[in-house]
């Protein structure tokens, strides 16, 4: 995750957002426990107690990615990214009421299933908004089309904070209301 931070700091103005990578305690989901969706609770609170009441915009790959949506209920989210998520079926949606979501999978990845992602995206849009991109060649490590991921993450995070989109498909892709192929 740490060209997607940097990414995400070069897009978006300076000064005017912080970008906090947050690492877990525990490796791995361990269960019922969901620790890393603990974990990702307690650092919201310590940013919302630090910089006050302002909204936050998680972006998270993979387990991260399911953390991040888990979290996502905390009254500082204003937005989700899920990158490659893990999304099990059944995992649930209620806690994303009232937030911009974007769900992003490469159609290469072996690991999680794009499939599984895009069942979770057809449930969340019963609460919330939801913009899904497949990306062709995509693996889940990120590594084949890593500047559109990067690009994917960046803009988000900027349109979701209230900042002009730039131009290219980044933007387009998250400006449609269907499922976009790049």
């Amino acid at each position: 995750m740490v060209p997607v931070a940097a990414a995400i700091r070069r897009a978006l103005p300076g000064g005017s957002v912080v970008v906090s990578r947050h690492r877990f305690r525990v490796q791995g989901w361990n269960g019922e426990q969901a620790s890393p969706v603990g974990d990702l609770s307690e650092h919201l609170d310590d940013l919302r107690g630090q910089f006050g009441p302002v909204p936050v915009v998680l972006v998270g790959h993979s387990m991260g990615a399911r953390a991040a949506l888990r979290a996502a209920g905390h009254p500082s989210v204003a937005a989700v990214a899920g990158l490659a998520p893990w999304l099990p079926s059944g995992e649930p949606v209620e806690q994303l009421a009232g937030r911009s979501i974007l769900l992003a999978h490469g159609t290469a990845d072996v690991v999680t299933s794009p499939a599984e992602t895009w069942a979770y995206a057809v449930r969340a849009r019963a609460v919330a908004s939801v913009t899904e991109v497949e990306i062709r060649g995509g693996d889940h490590p990120m590594l084949r089309r890593a500047a559109l991921w990067h690009a994917l993450a960046a803009t988000f995070t900027g349109v979701s904070l209230g900042f002009p989109p730039p131009p290219g498909s980044a933007a387009s892709a998250l400006a449609s209301p269907r499922r976009t192929v790049l």
